[in-house]
């Protein structure tokens, strides 16, 4: 081939490309692609000289001339010589050439031949590869091509020296190439082993990361296992435990519902005893005081027969005792008696301004009852400690305190002259006490079950008292005895007290009703029914024709004694309405709650006025002081009584 086309080649081709044996004698591989180039054109490389532009400037030892030189040289830049041709450069400056004449089919022929050439040359060229424009503006840029399979092959057996084996592969590899027996497929280029290692290492690398990821999930997820393992143990002996215990409650439930249903039918037997032993009891009473009432008639009857049977005259100390005793029983109160306050007027009690001044304490239990004397101002206090006590007020000193009964005291009452105080006990009794002599004058036990309360009338020679044995005793104050048994309550009478300047006696019952008096004749004169549960309290205020009376339901009902009816209800909560008090007007309310509160109602309007908190405990009695509502005393279960100001 002449440099000509040789140059033609090296341009569609490139100079990247290392030729396969072209060796410089420098060392440096040739730029020029001139063996692989001309097997692609299925010519027969036999040695051609170097064209001359190898990086150093030397001369390729493949030449015509230095053919024999290279195959007794170097085994590694050695080439393999099919046929030695003699080409020299210079004798075509001393050749005469001769002028040929233009023949046409010639230009054709080669114009056809040079169009066979780009044609076969842009086929064997890549698709995708483009012959790059020159780079005007950047500097040029060398790019290596990856190796092909053949290529591969001659370098690695140059470089170990095996001659025959890379003539013998040469010599076959361009036979079964000019036969067409290679692929396309078959003929790539070798892969890049520095490249594919890299992938493989960067590969390596992130699986690596992965593998530590893994790790770190998986020792949070042993982590978390053990967390759950332990907690599912904890749980699991905790439940076992609650199993147990249940086990063991369902045990006991079931041995002592055996022992009740052993104790049911001696606790109905029990009951069915109590029944009867009331029944028994009830008849016994009633026979009781037929009996006492047949043997006063016979007493009478006798004392009558004796008398008329003396012819003798009684003598003059007999007719003075009979006529002693007779003076000895007090005369029943006149009906013509007028009230000196039915036409007076009051100012209400401004108990929207009271504060808690003062709480003495001077008892060791609930105090029950509380009463002002009626000329000086001392207060006196009953208490359940079984004592009770007399103060001087404002101050609240101890003035007197009594002892003698055997049971809580639960109600306390002033003589009208202030001499005399009256106290009721749980010990079934009522004593009367000289406060000047400071004893116990009588001891009154008319009463066989416990007495809740007691008053003295006004004119101070009656005294009343109710008891649980469901009766109202009037008792005289000179000679000492009962002088009239109020029945008819089917419960507990709770409380009783007089209607000011008469003789109607006021009493308020378990049975849910309020039921007024007539002291002489010992009958009923009206009931008030209204109540849905057990009256604890009822009082007159100061003029007589207003009651208030209060239940254990919290409610106080407001009756017109002159037309007998309610005429106003006033619900105080759920907690029961233990006293009530009435002010010297007549026109305030105050009430004792057993939510430790006392609430106080303007009952001419018909409003809530105040609510008093101060006390610990459930206030059991409330009263106004009495001669121009200076204060309000409380008396409660937390053992104190307390001044409201």
């Amino acid at each position: 081939l002449k440099p000509f086309w040789l140059k033609v080649l090296a341009e569609k081709f490139g100079s990247s490309r290392l030729a396969v044996g072209c060796t410089c004698t420098s060392g440096t591989r040739c730029e020029w692609q001139v063996g692989e180039t001309v097997a692609r054109l299925g010519l027969v490389w036999a040695g051609l000289p170097c064209p001359g532009l190898c990086s150093a400037g030397a001369r390729c030892a493949a030449m015509a001339g230095g053919g024999q030189a290279a195959s007794a040289g170097e085994k590694d830049k050695s080439h393999t010589i099919l046929e030695a041709i003699e080409l020299s450069d210079e004798s075509d400056d001393e050749f005469a050439y001769e002028e040929l004449p233009d023949e046409p089919e010639l230009h054709d022929e080669e114009e056809e031949t040079l169009d066979d050439i780009n044609r076969l040359l842009a086929e064997a060229k890549p698709s995708d590869g483009t012959q790059a424009a020159p780079d005007v503006d950047g500097p040029a840029k060398v790019q290596q091509r990856p190796q092909v399979i053949d290529d591969f092959f001659r370098n690695f057996l140059i470089k170990n020296g095996m001659k025959r084996s890379l003539d013998t592969f040469q010599t076959e590899w361009y036979e079964l190439q000019q036969s067409g027996k290679f692929k396309d497929s078959e003929l790539q280029v070798v892969p890049d082993i520095y490249t594919r290692n890299h992938g493989l290492h960067e590969e390596v690398i992130m699986l690596r990361n992965e593998v530590e990821k893994a790790r770190q999930v998986a020792q949070t997820a042993k982590q978390s296992w053990d967390k759950f393992r332990k907690e599912r143990d904890f749980h699991r002996m905790h439940h076992r435990r609650v199993v147990q215990e249940k086990n063991k409650l369902i045990v006991d439930l079931r041995r002592l519902k055996k022992h009740y249903e052993q104790y049911e039918p001696t606790l109905t037997e029990l009951k069915h005893k109590y029944e009867v032993a009331m029944k028994e009891k009830m008849l016994m009473r009633l026979e009781r005081d037929r009996f006492l009432s047949k043997v006063e008639t016979l007493q009478k009857q006798l004392s009558q027969v004796q008398a008329d049977a003396k012819d003798e005259p009684m003598n003059q100390e007999e007719q003075l005792g009979e006529t002693s005793r007779r003076m000895k029983q007090a005369p029943w109160p006149s009906e013509d008696r007028t009230n000196p306050y039915a036409n007076s007027n009051f100012d209400a009690a401004r108990v929207s301004d009271l504060k808690k001044s003062q709480t003495f304490k001077g008892h060791l239990g609930a105090v029950s009852r509380i009463a002002f004397h009626p000329k000086i101002p001392v207060v006196a206090t009953a208490c359940d400690d079984h004592t009770w006590k007399m103060w001087s007020m404002p101050e609240g000193q101890l003035v007197l305190s009594g002892e003698g009964h055997r049971d809580w005291v639960s109600g306390v009452a002033f003589h009208p002259r202030g001499s005399l105080v009256a106290t009721t006990s749980g010990d079934f009794t009522v004593k009367v006490w000289d406060v000047a002599k400071e004893r116990c004058k009588h001891t009154l036990t008319d009463h066989n079950q416990a007495v809740w309360a007691c008053a003295f009338h006004d004119l101070g020679d009656f005294l009343v008292t109710c008891s649980m044995d469901q009766t109202t005793k009037a008792f005289d104050m000179q000679s000492m005895r009962c002088r009239q048994t109020f029945r008819g309550h089917v419960d507990s009478v709770n409380y009783v007290t007089f209607q000011p300047f008469s003789n109607n006696v006021l009493t308020a019952s378990g049975d849910k009703t309020v039921s007024m008096w007539d002291l002489r004749t010992g009958l009923c004169v009206q009931t008030f029914y209204g109540h849905a549960n057990a009256c604890n309290q009822a009082v007159f205020n100061n003029k007589g024709d207003t009651i208030a009376s209060c239940d254990s339901d919290g409610i106080v009902k407001l009756w017109d004694v002159r037309v007998v009816s309610e005429y106003l209800q006033i619900d105080t909560g759920q907690h029961p309405a233990n006293a009530a008090s009435f002010d010297r007007s007549g026109k305030v309310l105050a009430i004792a709650s057993g939510d430790a509160s006392i609430k106080t109602f303007n009952v001419e309007e018909r409003v809530f006025v105040a609510n008093l908190e101060g006390h610990d405990d459930s206030v059991q009695d409330v009263a106004f002081e009495p001669t121009g509502d200076k204060y309000l005393l409380s008396a409660s279960s937390d053992a104190s009584f307390a001044m409201w100001q």
